[in-house]
C-alpha cells in the first residue's frame, strides 16, 4: 500500500531545517514544521511556506516553543486527529531536530551576574537536547512513525571541543548525541533509524549569534580541503538521498558532513 510521507521538522524556518524542508518538499514529502518566530520575521516564514506549497505538498507550520510539553501535545493531537485522517496511510517518515535556542555565556566571569545561571543552563539543554526525546516518545507512542522512519539531529564540533561562550550549547550537543545513541538502540526493533549529523562550520543565523563566529568561519575555510564552508544544502542533499532508502542499518552514528573539515588540523 502506498504511504503518504510527512517530515516533522523542529526548527523549520531557518538554517538547516529550512533547507531540508525545501529539499524534501521538492521530492513530494509533506511538511510539518515547528518554529518560534516574532512578528518581524514572520514575512520570511510566510514566504518559505509559499515556496514549500509551490511543490504541491501539504504544509502545516506551528509557531510555538517546541520545548513546551502542552504545545507538543496540541500539535500531535492536530496531526493525529485532523491532518492524518484526510490522507491515505500517512506516517511521519522523517523527524528532524534542528533547534538552535540557547544561552551563550561563560560559566565563570569576574562579575557573577554575567555568568550563565541554572535556569539558562537547564533551558539550553532542555531545548537543544532533551526535547528530541520527548517528541520521539510521543510520536512513537501514537504510532505516527513506522518501520523505515528516520530521525536526524543536528550536532556540532562543540560537543567535543571548547568554544568561548558555547559551554551550555556544548553540553546540549554532547547530550543530544547520547540521546540519539539510546534512541537508536531502543528503536532498532521497530525498524526506525536515529542518527546525529555533524555539519562543518555553516553560515547560518545560529552560527552568527556566537561571539567570534567570523574566526570560526575563517578557521574552517583554512582547514577544509575543498576550500569552502559547509552549506545547509549539503546537509539537505544528504537527507534527501538517505531518507528514502528502506534500510535502518546505519543508526546510532555521528555522521560527519563537512567536506573533510574535521580530518585536518
Amino acid at each position: 500500500m502506498k504511504k503518504t510521507h510527512y517530515a516533522l521538522i523542529l526548527g523549520v524556518s531557518s538554517g538547516f531545517g529550512k533547507a531540508v524542508s525545501l529539499a524534501l518538499a521538492g521530492d513530494g514529502v509533506n511538511i510539518l514544521g515547528v518554529h518560534l518566530d516574532r512578528a518581524s520575521t514572520m514575512p520570511a516564514v510566510e514566504e518559505h511556506i509559499n515556496n514549500l506549497k509551490s511543490f504541491g505538498v501539504d504544509v502545516h507550520f506551528f509557531n510555538v516553543n517546541a520545548a513546551d510539553p502542552h504545545k507538543r501535545t496540541d500539535i500531535l493531537d492536530e496531526i493525529q486527529n485532523k491532518i492524518f485522517p484526510e490522507k491515505e496511510n500517512p506516517s511521519i517518515k522523517v523527524l528532524m531536530h534542528s533547534l538552535a535556542f540557547g544561552t551563550l555565556r561563560n560559566f565563570i566571569e569576574e562579575d557573577p551576574a554575567n555568568a550563565i545561571n541554572q535556569k539558562q543552563m537547564e533551558m539550553t539543554i532542555d531545548v537543544m537536547a532533551n526535547s528530541l526525546v520527548y517528541w520521539t516518545q510521543d510520536i512513537v507512542h501514537r504510532n505516527l512513525m513506522k518501520e523505515g522512519g528516520k530521525i536526524y539531529a543536528m550536532t556540532s564540533s562543540g560537543s567535543q571541543k571548547v568554544i568561548p561562550y558555547y559551554g551550555a550549547v556544548s553540553a546540549a550537543k554532547a547530550c543530544l548525541e547520547s540521546h540519539i545513541r539510546q534512541l537508536a538502540y531502543e528503536l532498532g526493533k521497530k525498524g526506525i533509524a536515529a542518527n546525529t549529523i555533524l555539519a562543518g562550520v555553516t553560515d547560518t543565523p545560529a552560527l552568527n549569534k556566537i561571539p567570534g563566529a567570523m574566526d570560526l568561519k575563517t578557521a574552517a575555510l583554512r582547514k577544509n580541503p575543498q576550500g569552502r564552508l559547509t552549506t545547509t544544502e549539503d546537509i539537505a542533499n544528504f537527507i534527501l538521498d538517505n531518507y528514502k532508502r528502506e534500510t535502518n542499518w546505519m543508526t546510532g552514528c555521528i555522521i560527519h558532513l563537512d567536506g573533510g573539515e574535521s580530518i585536518t588540523e
